[in-house]
């Protein structure tokens, strides 16, 4: 059997959607990390945004939405030796103090790339019709590899993993899924991990900016999803969330 023929780099959006670390400046948390995340990792802090008018955000919490994503396997991600050596480089550096770690390890088992989201808000009923289930039963699993870290130019303040996914008859299989879905197709699929819990000096950020840099190309884990996750939830972080079913690729 082949291996996996996975997207490219000049296929996807993670190159124009980085950060754009600046020698000699910091890192400021932005406004919508601000009101989507800060809250739940660092309530207390003096840059938190509570509410804003025009969004149902109360201290980062929100309206039930509901989203199709990717799940990653969390105990497979923890066996792997680049997962543990990015993590060793994290708690063994500069950002350590300012990483939310609880948060870490309460997200471990919800860890996800989204590939539709937002398809039910509030009491909105969330259901996928018997011809796209089928559709995406014939698609069949799919292939996926991590990358990382990624800082992106939006929820500054939020570090993730890239996920790859393999091309297949030439398409990128995610958004074959989306395209199923009716939904519109994205080249960005990102993993968030870590987050921060303040704005990072200019020594941080130079050393953040390093080690994005390093492991740019490095892989972390390659695996088949054969099932997506209908998933529930309050918040960015899906601190409080719930996996509504199973949605079978096979």
């Amino acid at each position: 059997m082949q291996p996996p023929d996975f997207c490219r780099d000049d296929e996807l959006g993670y190159d124009r959607s980085r950060t754009p670390f600046v020698d000699g400046e910091g890192l400021t948390l932005d406004e919508a990390y601000r009101l989507a995340h800060l809250p739940l990792v660092a309530p207390d802090h003096p840059k938190v945004i509570a509410s804003r008018p025009g969004t149902s955000y109360r201290m980062g919490r929100h309206d039930n939405v509901v989203s199709l994503v990717l799940p990653v396997p969390a105990e497979a991600l923890l066996r792997s030796e680049a997962y543990r050596e990015l993590e060793g480089e994290l708690k063994n550096g500069p950002l350590n103090p300012k990483i939310a770690w609880d948060a870490v390890r309460l997200r471990q088992d919800k860890l996800h790339a989204t590939v539709a989201g937002s398809l039910a808000v509030g009491d909105e009923p969330a259901s996928l019709e018997t011809g796209v289930r089928d559709a995406l039963r014939a698609l069949g699993p799919v292939h996926v590899e991590l990358r990382g870290l990624f800082s992106g130019n939006v929820n500054l303040g939020r570090l993730y993993l890239k996920a790859y996914p393999e091309r297949r008859d030439g398409r990128n299989t995610v958004q074959q899924l989306q395209r199923i879905l009716s939904r519109r197709e994205t080249d960005l699929y990102v993993v968030g991990l870590y987050n921060l819990t303040d704005d990072l000096t200019a020594s941080e950020a130079r050393w953040l900016d390093g080690l994005v840099r390093r492991w740019w190309d490095r892989p972390i884990l390659q695996f088949q999803a054969d099932h997506l996750w209908l998933m529930s939830a309050t918040d960015d972080l899906v601190l409080d969330s719930r996996v509504i079913e199973n949605v079978a690729l096979t």
